[in-house]
């Protein structure tokens, strides 16, 4: 059996800093304590004095891209960024080619994850307006959750039919998870710019025209849709002030059956950021307003939203360089998460207990993840060690991105991720992967 032992450390878990030792045997955290001697002379050691040990993070929305698109990501690249980050489980999307709405195609992406990801993993089954059927055999204790599209991006997966959804939502045996944006106000303020400006729209007009309006229509929608069916709704990537209403911190998120995540670009950029960056930053929903990004801050902090995850969505610089109608939105995201939250750590604006919480432990209890997500004995040895006071800058060659771009381009983080563990194996150290193995595993579920 192998074993380690981390000595050291101060660990960052359930709203509390403590320094302890924390010893791992064959993948499992069998002790935490104050003074943990090693038992035999086979145990690996790390001094993890001066650094801060957390939960290994688990990214609920990556788009990894494979199959049908690799010359922007693959599972194995993608997985590979996600551990530089301290990422160690991750669900990814199923708009890929073919999409994932059958289970067959489901079966065949678990496959790939299992011979190249560096990270844990599951997957979203896409639903679609017309694969009800195959909804219904998707396995709740196997699969991540049920995403839908409620307004189009990337993949056209747009589910836009009220008695389709209604049906899906009231008879889904999987969380639904959504990406809400309206289509009919989308595509009208589309052409209007374009019938003004041709395919060369101002990159600024982009959150005017995916608009708050377009938002919140759709959420709110989808909202009352579950109060109406009974469905256990999470939805994705909220981008405005308004849509913060719709969530309640009235009960614990274990009670909860609807609830919201705020993405990392989400709470760093406003839209005073598209003159330097341009369409590197266009992503759906729309980077909003500084007044939007402060609001969506602040809910997280209140609890009206209880996940910070990535939507990390690749695409080739080429692409992004077209002209607005025709380049992708998304962007590159996994290495960078981390880092970019421990920055407004530093600025004073979360606690590091706040970042563990939204970033570790509620993706876990949110989709009853077994056994990971928190630093306790008998739980999966998927942990980061971070150091908060060793300033790097963000530069081509330290990206480990497939496309070789990252939004962060050029920003120095005062913070770094030195070592990540997944299920007790040393998979990154240093700016340095580690050979790969095969430790990642299949994420299991609670349900």
């Amino acid at each position: 059996m192998k074993k380690v032992l981390i000595k050291n450390a101060r660990i960052v878990n359930e709203g509390k800093i403590r320094e302890a030792d924390v010893f791992i045997e064959d993948g499992i955290i069998v002790e935490i304590g104050e003074s943990i001697s090693p038992k035999s002379p086979d145990v690996n050691i790390f001094d993890a004095e001066g650094t801060y040990l957390l939960p290994g993070l688990i990214d609920d929305q990556v788009h990894f891209r494979e199959p049908g698109l690799t010359h922007k990501d693959t599972i194995e690249t993608g997985s590979k960024a996600a551990v530089a980050g301290g990422i160690t489980s991750f669900f990814e999307m199923p708009n890929t080619l073919p999409q994932t709405t059958t289970i067959e195609l489901l079966e065949e992406k678990f496959k790939l994850a299992a011979e190249s990801s560096y990270a844990n993993y599951s997957f979203m089954f896409g639903g679609t307006n017309d694969n009800l059927e195959e909804i219904l055999k998707v396995d709740p204790k196997t699969t991540a959750a049920l995403k839908l599209f409620l307004g189009s991006s990337t993949g056209n997966m747009l589910v836009d039919d009220e008695k389709v959804l209604e049906e899906i939502f009231s008879k889904s045996p999987l969380l639904i998870a959504v990406h809400c944006e309206d289509e009919e106000t989308i595509q009208k303020n589309l052409q209007e710019c374009i019938e003004r400006y041709g395919d060369d729209i101002p990159i600024e007009l982009h959150p005017k025209i995916r608009s708050e309006e377009a938002c919140y229509l759709s959420s709110s929608r989808a909202v009352a849709l579950a109060k109406k069916t009974g469905a256990r709704l999470h939805v994705f990537h909220l981008s405005t002030a308004k849509e913060i209403g719709l969530f309640s911190n009235k009960k614990p998120l274990k009670d909860k059956k609807i609830t919201a995540e705020v993405c990392i670009h989400h709470l760093w950029f406003n839209d005073s950021d598209y003159a330097k960056m341009g369409t590197f930053i266009k992503w759906n929903p729309a980077v909003k307003t500084k007044k939007d990004q402060e609001a969506l801050l602040k809910g997280l902090l209140d609890d009206c939203i209880d996940v910070v995850a990535t939507d990390h969505a690749p695409h080739t610089k080429e692409e992004k360089k077209n002209p607005y109608t025709k380049a992708p939105s998304g962007g590159p995201l996994v290495q960078h998460a981390l880092p970019a939250m421990l920055q407004l750590h530093h600025q004073g604006k979360i606690s590091l207990e706040k970042i563990v919480e939204k970033m570790c432990h509620n993706p876990a209890i949110l989709f009853q993840i077994k056994d990971r997500g928190f630093i306790r004995e008998g739980y999966k040895a998927d942990l980061v060690l971070v150091d908060l006071n060793a300033p790097w800058a963000v530069q081509p060659d330290n990206i480990v991105y497939k496309c070789g771009w990252s939004p962060f381009e050029g920003v120095t983080f005062k913070s770094r991720v030195t070592h990540t563990f997944v299920n007790g194996n040393l998979v990154y150290k240093n700016f340095k992967h580690q050979p790969f193995a095969k430790v990642a595993e299949r994420i299991e579920f609670d349900r």
